[in-house]
């Protein structure tokens, strides 16, 4: 008897088991989706619509009664936004770019391009994508048009800039320039050339950017487009420049000064000159020979600087030649060129630049133990620290060193 009543309590125990498990799993919340429905996407009828029409039907009149409540709309989220009630704001927005559609696809684009740079600034990664997919969608259609609408394409790739897509918007771009290409429309090549060149560049594509800008040289040569090919080299030196490419750099440097000497624009080579020096010294590390192009061009920078009274830059190639002329261990050059900064720092009323360089006049005759030359160079530049009221102590500190030299 006992025992039977053991089984038919322990029975009990698992059917009330049973039944608290069967209740848990249909309390149990379903899984959502990977991701909501794309609100651009939805198809529910919109009061602003006639009923049941379709976009080929809409009239003139209902066209233009459309983009007039939609202009609204636009105005209204802004407003939405401006309050800080960003989910009503982008609802509405959401709602206003889906009817665009019925106004055409440019429309459309135009409303995404416009709603997607809201959406990037507010950081609303979420709705960005959904922009995003909508505009792949459209390219989709386009693609399958027999021929290529170029202002919709130009727009498409301008919203994929305004969402920070660039390889999408690079993708459409390229099907452009393959389409002016065949239209041999040189400006718009070169447009086009040009935005994908902006573009590599401002995602630190620097590979591609060089090669964009290499193409646009050329073709300004042959059109012989001078102010677009000195725009061309500037960009494609920043390039070599940021990628540490010194040949390339020293030819792109070389092909601008040519062009500034036939000019007779003086001003800008002794920058450039400066810089092919430094590229050069940096190809010197692996081939020594190269030093003295670096050497002609800082000596050449000097000149031209001077013939043109630009007497900072004509210091700073000085101030170069003597750090080249010292890594040489020719001190007697490195003192000769000293003395010329120091009349050329005058030029320029850099009494700083003068009291540096006494003060390295100085040092280099201290490491020859030419105490009296030495002296002489500290007490001027002694003269010139009083007088800026910066670095006396240490100029008396070199002073007594030349004075009283260690036997």
């Amino acid at each position: 008897m006992l025992r039977r009543l053991c089984i038919i309590i322990s029975v009990a125990i698992l059917c009330q088991l049973n039944s608290s498990l069967t209740l848990a799993e249909s309390k149990k919340p379903q899984q959502p989706t990977e991701f909501p429905p794309n609100p651009l996407e939805i198809t529910t009828p919109d009061p602003l619509l006639p009923p049941l029409i379709d976009k080929q039907q809409l009239t003139l009149s209902e066209l233009q009664s459309l983009e007039t409540a939609l202009d609204e709309l636009n105005q209204e989220a802004a407003a939405k936004l401006q309050a800080g009630d960003e989910e009503a704001a982008f609802a509405i927005w959401n709602r206003e770019v889906r009817l665009r559609r019925y106004l055409g696809s440019l429309a459309e684009l135009q409303a995404l391009s416009r709603f997607g740079a809201i959406a990037w600034n507010q950081n609303a990664s979420e709705q960005v994508r959904y922009i995003t997919q909508r505009l792949q969608t459209i390219q989709k259609q386009a693609q399958k048009q027999k021929t290529v609408d170029l202002d919709l394409m130009r727009s498409l790739g301008e919203a994929y800039q305004r969402v920070r897509s660039p390889q999408l918007a690079l993708e459409v771009y390229e099907q452009i320039l393959i389409t002016v290409q065949q239209q041999q429309d040189a400006v718009a090549v070169l447009q086009t050339l040009t935005t994908m060149g902006e573009l590599h560049l401002s995602w630190f594509n620097y590979p591609q950017a060089a090669a964009t800008y290499e193409k646009l040289l050329n073709l300004t040569a042959t059109q012989s487009d001078r102010t677009n090919e000195l725009a061309y080299l500037q960009q494609l030196r920043y390039v070599y420049q940021q990628t540490k490419q010194s040949q390339p750099a020293v030819d792109v440097l070389q092909r601008l000064a040519e062009i500034y000497e036939q000019k007779n624009d003086l001003t800008k080579i002794p920058e450039l000159k400066l810089a092919i020096a430094a590229n050069y010294e940096s190809l010197a590390e692996e081939n020594p020979s190269l030093l003295r192009e670096a050497f002609n061009n800082y000596q050449e920078a000097y000149l031209i600087a001077t013939r043109s009274r630009q007497y900072v830059r004509a210091g700073e190639a000085l101030e170069k030649l003597i750090s080249l002329y010292l890594a040489q261990e020719q001190i007697d050059e490195a003192l000769q060129t000293s003395q010329i900064l120091i009349e050329t720092q005058e030029q320029a009323v850099n009494y700083y630049g003068m009291m540096q360089a006494y003060d390295k006049i100085g040092q280099l005759y201290l490491e020859r133990q030419e105490y009296p030359q030495a002296l002489t160079a500290f007490q001027k530049g002694l003269e010139l620290a009083q007088q800026l009221k910066h670095e006396e102590t240490y100029f008396n500190q070199q002073i007594e060193k030349a004075s009283s030299p260690k036997l």
